[in-house]
């Protein structure tokens, strides 16, 4: 199975608040998108493993994923070890996406940042012939993404540059409360926490529509890239 981008994120829900519009716009405009979650968001405090796998499969739904794929990490322990990033890399190849897009490097969850380094070397070790990976009992070929992004979470960077996710922001909106256990829900009767809060989304949004008023659109996610980015006209940024 070929994808065109793979979007990694440390806890399902994680792509939902950081880049739900870059992949709903991409699946409107013909793009296969696959997402991987690295654990099952096991240790967040409202809801429980099952109720968080159900969500993702709904939000998946929600956003016309080609797929989407749990590695069953420990939350709260995602290692940056040899085996993990041989699963990653088996997962790459496996789908052999263009782009990836990954967590920024510096976060304030410990796992985003791991789940950062971690896509990181997978990305580069996709593509060496000599590092071996089986699917299926046979051997996969190599396989490294194009390019690679990062995508925005709790602390904030200065983009490279902002995608216009405006004609599908109510897409982003629905893949979100889709997490019905874990965001606003007026009759939940679990512990509030920071994400819960109304004022929660409220941010998200808000956060949204400052970075597409930096493009003159309504609502904007915000990438960064280490390497230049090419573009081919002048006029596909007006």
């Amino acid at each position: 199975m070929k994808t065109d981008i793979l979007a990694i994120g440390a806890h399902p829900d994680d792509i939902e608040l950081s880049c739900a519009g870059i992949i709903a716009k991409n699946v409107k405009n013909g793009k296969s998108v696959s997402v991987l979650d690295l654990t099952e968001g096991e240790l967040g405090t409202r809801g429980n493993r099952k109720i968080r796998i159900e969500e993702a499969k709904e939000s998946a739904k929600i956003l016309g994923l080609q797929s989407r794929i749990n590695l069953k990490l420990p939350d709260g322990n995602i290692e940056v070890s040899k085996k993990n990033i041989l699963k990653v890399v088996s997962v790459i190849r496996e789908l052999r996406p263009e782009i990836l897009l990954i967590p920024h490097f510096y976060e304030r969850h410990p796992d985003h940042e791991h789940a950062h380094q971690l896509a990181k070397e997978a990305w580069f070790y996709a593509g060496l012939e000599k590092i071996k990976t089986t699917l299926n009992g046979k051997i996969q070929k190599p396989h490294r993404p194009k390019k690679y992004f990062h995508f925005m979470q709790k602390y904030e960077f200065t983009p490279s540059f902002i995608v216009d996710v405006s004609d599908v922001y109510e897409t982003k909106l629905k893949s979100i409360k889709a997490f019905a256990s874990q965001f606003f829900n007026p009759q939940s009767i679990e512990p509030e926490t920071i994400l819960s809060s109304k004022e929660f989304l409220n941010f998200i949004e808000s956060r949204d529509k400052h970075f597409g008023a930096m493009i003159g659109v309504k609502y904007g996610e915000a990438l960064f890239s280490y390497e230049p980015v090419k573009i081919n006209d002048l006029f596909t940024q007006i």
